[in-house]
């Protein structure tokens, strides 16, 4: 008797550990942010805060500094399900959904204050829209503003058309604007980006001023133009067939901490794009300031790159509806 009640009792205990087990829920999360960056220092917080609030019950497995491999491995993986979540920028978010893409047409928005209110506006059309694609918006991230770093001083375009461009290889948006403004860049992906700047195969690249600290591309270059070309949107997705097998509650735990925590990511990204403006000044990086007449052909640029992309990217009533949100906000007092 003594050992049946063992046994029934150990039973028990391994029936207990095994609904324990099935009761955990692991996200494989992937990342092009390094160990250590702002955006790694958030994603571990995160982690930590959606443990504590299921109990140890759902938590994150966080492959960081692109082990994964670029935004189109990775959403590959995604499709395969190897990996279940990830935070891209615009051109993974594009490669998904190719209107999000109207969020980073070049010289469009003006301030932190425009971004933050267009993505207010139309976060229930692109959550629907990437919803269709199989895929669910956990939240906003940001990039920041993007800058032109040079070797030769750039100010005009036609300053531009004079050095050896690079641009995000199967960028379309960035493509179509080069095209716009007549020049022919040169197409790499990012991690061939220092070296090429430094063996001279191309001699201007853009990113945000963090972006070209942490890649370490100011070091090969002297200039920066002192007028952002967009400000590049970034996002976390996770498969819609991932996020659907979650209980209703961790569904929404992890929205609402997600959410939460790319609040104070985009906070701290913005104050470290600001303070690495100061950082490169230090550096001896020498900013160029464009004249007015300068600034409106890059304007006009980007206007034609609008037209240029309905279409190709999104249709021209998204467009409209966009234009139509920044018109009413810059009406505001």
């Amino acid at each position: 008797m003594k050992l049946f009640i063992k046994i029934v009792l150990l039973a028990l205990f391994l029936m207990a550990n095994d609904t324990l087990h099935a009761s955990q829920y692991e996200i494989k999360f992937s990342t092009l942010a390094p160990e250590g960056s702002t955006w790694m220092k958030v994603m571990r917080e995160l982690d930590k805060s959606v443990q504590e609030a299921t109990k140890g019950n759902l938590k994150f497995k966080i492959f960081p500094g692109g082990v994964s491999g670029d935004e189109k491995d990775v959403l590959r993986k995604m499709r395969l399900g190897q990996v279940h979540s990830a935070a891209f920028t615009g051109v993974g978010l594009g490669e998904v959904l190719p209107s999000i893409r109207v969020l980073d047409l070049p010289f469009l928005v003006r301030s932190y204050k425009e971004v933050d209110y267009l993505r207010q506006k139309l976060y229930p059309f692109f959550y629907d829209s990437f919803e269709k694609k199989g895929f669910v918006l956990l939240a906003w991230a940001e990039v920041g503003f993007v800058y032109f770093y040079s070797k030769e001083k750039i100010a005009s375009i036609q300053d531009m058309k004079r050095l050896k461009m690079w641009v995000w290889e199967g960028d379309p948006l960035a493509s179509e604007f080069f095209k716009a403004i007549n020049v022919n860049p040169i197409p790499l992906s990012v991690p061939d980006v220092h070296t090429s700047l430094q063996t001279g195969l191309i001699e201007a690249a853009y990113t945000s001023p963090l972006g070209v600290i942490v890649l370490q591309w100011f070091t090969k270059t002297r200039f920066m133009l002192d007028l952002p070309m967009t400000n590049a949107t970034a996002a976390i997705l996770i498969k819609k067939n991932t996020f659907d097998k979650l209980p209703k509650e961790m569904q929404d735990i992890l929205k609402q901490k997600t959410e939460e925590h790319m609040r104070r990511l985009v906070t701290l990204t913005r104050k470290d794009n600001n303070q690495s403006i100061e950082v490169l000044k230090k550096n001896g990086i020498e900013l160029v300031s464009p004249s007015k007449g300068q600034i409106e052909e890059y304007n006009q640029a980007g206007k034609s790159v609008r037209e240029m992309l309905i279409g190709k990217l999104y249709n021209r009533e998204l467009l409209e509806k966009v234009i139509h949100n920044l018109e009413e906000f810059r009406k505001k007092p």
